[in-house]
């Protein structure tokens, strides 16, 4: 129990120091040793094997989390979505394992996870909740799955999420630091800092690094610049839709709409709203799914066979032909010659392209081998 007494130390000490610029400094060593002794916590979780988790094979072309508290709708939603038979109920911790699904939509299979429903404090270990949350880490994307009755929800799945070092709807931080035998540390900076130096360098200290060179190419706060630092962060783009709407008046949407604006975010471009139960909205947020996940569908003309309408290739928003080949396997990088692109990133049809040609959503492609 060292550990955790130590962090509830430190998170109490950080709770209680007001935030300005005389204290900046400390609460930056502060928040520096509790990221240090949090991954040591986590380390020693992960390697006792304490409390099973819930391993989920990776399947199909993309995977996403529904995410939220018990009973707001996720089994429900999921068995809407998908082939899944996960168990619905309208009480709590119906959904007791992680149930996966594959949805089929514009010719991709994206695999949905119903994840058990989160508790609060579950970043701290309740409910098995660091199993569960593991099981998020591994998505391209999370869909918040909300309540219409408990929209305040979403603060505290935010936090339960940054508590495990999951970081939503960011960029990683533009921080590189490389390790060196002596003189000391080095700061070299792009952009303007509101952190001093000696405050900087005292976060790396605290991370381990005694000589080295640190390139900051954006202002980066305490919270950031401890992020840069560590590599057991997790960078994950998010959806939120609001479930249950079939349940309420249509005045009372007024407030629902200013609850999510509360938390920056737009009910009319932001949001999906649906109800699992009735089926409504689901094709909006099939729709919403695939924009955000960033995928874009290949033809591919097939010698002797034509172009194959019904099953795309489906990869990477910026791929090029070769990562396309890549993702087809077999021999086809040893006996490529040229590829033949019609399409979207075409300049005409049957454009003749090389492996670093980048495709576009619904190219048509037809690659040339060598016999």
């Amino acid at each position: 129990m060292g550990l955790e007494d130590d962090i509830e130390e430190i998170e109490e000490e950080i709770a209680n120091t007001p935030y300005n610029k005389s204290t900046e400094a400390h609460i930056g060593r502060l928040k520096s040793k509790l990221a240090e002794k949090k991954e040591k916590l986590e380390n020693q979780q992960s390697g006792s094997g304490g409390g099973g988790g819930y391993s989920v094979e990776k399947h199909g072309d993309a995977t996403v989390a529904l995410v939220g508290f018990p009973s707001v709708g996720k089994s429900s939603l999921l068995n809407s979505l998908t082939n899944a038979e996960s168990e619905t109920g309208s009480y709590e911790f119906t959904t007791l394992d992680v149930n996966p699904g594959m949805l089929n939509h514009r010719g991709a299979n994206i695999q949905l996870l119903d994840v058990p429903g989160l508790i609060e404090g579950a970043a701290s270990g309740k409910g098995d909740g660091q199993q569960v949350l593991a099981v998020v880490r591994n998505a391209d994307l999370i869909v918040f799955v909300l309540s219409v009755f408990e929209i305040d929800q979403y603060d505290r799945l935010q936090e339960e999420l940054y508590d495990i070092n999951i970081r939503v709807d960011e960029e990683p931080p533009r921080v590189t630091v490389r390790p060196k035998i002596k003189d000391g540390i080095k700061i070299t900076s792009s952009a303007d800092q509101d952190l001093d130096e000696e405050t900087i360098s005292d976060v790396l200290r605290d991370q381990g690094y005694v000589n080295a060179d640190l390139n900051l190419q954006e202002n980066v706060s305490i919270d950031r610049l401890i992020d840069g630092l560590m590599d057991n962060r997790e960078y994950i783009p998010s959806i939120t839709c609001v479930n249950k709407v079939d349940l309420i008046d249509p005045d009372y949407k007024e407030q629902v709409d200013d609850q999510l604006r509360e938390r920056g975010l737009d009910p009319e471009a932001e949001v999906t709203f649906i109800s699992a139960e009735a089926e409504k909205g689901l094709d909006a947020l099939k729709d919403r799914i695939w924009e955000n996940l960033g995928l874009i569908r290949v033809y591919m003309d097939k010698p002797g066979r034509g172009v194959d309408w019904e099953e795309p290739l489906v990869i990477e928003e910026g791929s090029t032909v070769g990562e396309a080949i890549e993702k087809l396997g077999g021999e086809m990088e040893n006996r490529f010659r040229f590829a033949r692109v019609s399409g979207p990133s075409a300049t005409h049809d049957e454009q003749q392209v090389g492996t670093d040609h980048v495709l576009e959503d619904e190219d048509v492609l037809k690659l040339i081998l060598r016999r």
